[in-house]
């Protein structure tokens, strides 16, 4: 089959590269899929720059997490799936619902696991999930990582109601499916960027306010200003150290702050001082269970719920795609 993966030991993009892997056989418990779309997330630039984790680049690995596509065979043993079934694989191997394991999780896209950059993946059954069937395959397949991030801590953790504001910081994966989740609850959704641009595509979704942190760097204080002063229910943080100080002086009394991501980096992110006196909560979200995912299913089903896709590139293209995600001209998945 034809795949691409990550060289060991890469600290660029140029460690990215074309190759041929033997076609895989599923065993009694897994299914074969043939992978139809995959997506990119912020993770696989790190994967790719060698920045991940301490032994993410310690072989040869087939990036990328989130993909979708088509059972082709099935093992003996396999009751959850058909050949023909449309599905994606979950972020995590082995965590089906509750609280994460203590163990250390193993995710898909870097070492010991295979990602889905591939013509052709295997999942366990159990470390499957099946697609919405109103959803394309590219659709589909920007589900596993940003989607069910966003869902869990908004839905699973935040318990988001109507009438309540969520602020996100960015115009990334996460934070877009988190607008549409915050919208399909009922509550007001407000959105940073740096770009003006960017900001007027997510006031076309649905946003209620929108904030350009390049002209107001002090955006904490703008959203108290959308918000009369009171601040917001919930804030969607993928910034890491340089934007936590910020979304803790933009949340509510009583309100939840959902550390995310590291777009800004890991270092000392300031006092939590703030949190103290608002009586809010800050909860680390690392993806989610396959449970979060079928819920997540479910409520995208139901109200027929349509991702943002910036842009689609063929499989020939695939250095193109991590280079425009780089850029940072990206506003949703591709």
């Amino acid at each position: 089959m034809r795949a691409y993966e990550i060289v060991a030991g890469s600290s660029t993009l140029d460690g990215l590269r074309r190759c041929e892997r033997p076609d895989p056989v599923p065993l009694p418990g897994e299914i074969l899929v043939r992978i139809e779309a995959a997506a990119l997330n912020y993770r696989d630039l790190l994967i790719a720059r060698g920045h991940y984790m301490r032994g993410a680049g310690a072989a040869n690995t087939i990036p990328l997490s989130d993909g979708a596509g088509e059972v082709l065979a099935v093992g003996s043993a396999v009751s959850r799936f058909r050949v023909g079934d449309r599905v994606a694989g979950t972020f995590f191997r082995g965590w089906l619902d509750g609280k994460p394991p203590r163990d250390p999780l193993v995710a898909l896209g870097a070492p010991p696991a295979d990602g889905v950059l591939a013509e052709l993946a295997v999942f366990d059954q159990l470390d499957a999930v099946a697609v919405p069937a109103h959803l394309s395959p590219a659709s589909a397949a920007t589900l596993p990582c940003a989607a069910v991030t966003a869902w869990r801590t908004l839905v699973d953790i935040g318990h988001v109601a109507p009438g309540e504001t969520v602020l996100v910081l960015g115009t990334g994966g996460v934070s877009i499916f988190a607008l549409q989740f915050a919208r399909l609850a009922g509550a007001r959704a407000l959105v940073t960027s740096s770009s003006d641009e960017k900001l007027a595509r997510a006031k076309v979704l649905g946003a209620d306010g929108c904030i350009n942190y390049r002209t107001h760097p002090e955006w904490d204080r703008e959203v108290l200003k959308l918000t009369d002063g009171r601040g917001v229910d919930h804030v969607l943080d993928v910034g890491g150290s340089g934007t936590l100080a910020r979304s803790i002086g933009s949340v509510a009394v009583g309100g939840r702050v959902g550390m995310i991501g590291v777009l800004t980096g890991v270092g000392v992110a300031g006092s939590p001082y703030g949190l103290l006196h608002k009586q809010a909560t800050l909860h680390g979200v690392y993806v989610g269970s396959r449970a979060h995912f079928e819920r997540m299913n479910a409520a995208i089903s139901a109200h027929r719920l349509q991702p943002i896709i910036d842009r689609e590139f063929g499989f020939d293209d695939v250095p193109a795609a991590y280079r425009h995600l780089e850029s940072g001209a990206i506003s949703a998945k591709w």
